[in-house]
């Protein structure tokens, strides 16, 4: 029996127990911890108690619940799951967006949508302005992470192109297809952590407590001019993005970037 000091949230308190011994060791990582019965009797407390508990390390992602099995200490990813940010372009004009070592899950699905605040921004548009938004959903072989990837393209980009009757073309056909209308292409792109939407959580199939790694890119060309949008979304805790930094000039100064 281990004793538990009260006053103060007794389901905290039970919650400290059970994280103390996970790091000591005691309950290893992909372990089982001890069913409720066993805790009300190891830390004589309430089964509310004792759930609230669970629920309170669940939301930490320190431990998952499998329906049916009970619960257990979270384990860490034995491989990641990497995707190459860097866009490359062969001799012969062939672009690379980083998707080789990613499968397609399913097929693309293409709808007309337009610019909200956020993405009329970022494409230096007003709100309103129609696009077409092209869906993916990728999975990586090797250790099972999936990765929803948006293409958001306004009409006047792909107006006079292959993109007006074919928006679900690849990004590195995208690029090639602006590459052909004559623009020069450079890339801006940002990447943060955030918790998923209930939506993501269920496409990208996350467990408790993970976090989304989503990254935004935008396709400029001449003159600086934003073309397309597109949004990358998948597990923080299962994949990791690489970037190749590179040497660019600015104002006659050699700066790194990617």
């Amino acid at each position: 029996m281990a004793e538990i000091q009260r006053p103060g949230a007794l389901y905290r308190q039970v919650a400290a127990a059970i994280r103390d011994a996970i790091a000591a060791g005691e309950y290893p990582p992909g372990s089982p911890l001890p069913s409720e019965a066993q805790l009300i009797e190891r830390y004589e407390v309430s089964r509310p108690t004792v759930r609230n508990a669970i629920s309170a390390l669940r939301a930490e992602g320190l431990i998952e619940v499998i329906h049916g099995k009970g619960s257990f200490v979270r384990a860490a990813p034995t491989a990641l799951a990497t995707v190459n940010r860097t866009v490359t372009q062969d001799k012969d004009g062939t672009f690379h967006a980083g998707y080789d070592a990613w499968q397609l899950r399913e097929l693309p699905t293409v709808h007309r949508t337009h610019t909200t605040t956020e993405t009329g921004t970022l494409l230096d548009l007003p709100d309103g302005e129609p696009l077409f938004g092209v869906d993916r959903l990728y999975v990586h072989p090797e250790t099972g992470a999936r990765m929803a990837h948006r293409t958001l393209i306004p009409f006047a980009t792909a107006e006079g192109t292959d993109l007006a009757d074919h928006p679900d073309a690849s990004p590195e056909a995208i690029y090639a297809i602006l590459a052909k209308a004559g623009h020069t292409l450079s890339w801006h792109e940002t990447a943060r952590a955030r918790m998923p939407l209930p939506d993501e959580r269920e496409s990208l199939q996350l467990p408790d407590a993970t976090p989304v790694l989503h990254a935004t890119r935008i396709t400029h060309g001449t003159d600086d001019r934003p073309l397309i949008l597109e949004e990358l979304r998948t597990s923080g805790d299962r994949a990791q993005a690489a970037y190749r930094i590179a040497v660019q000039v600015s104002n006659g100064l050699r700066i790194a970037g990617p």
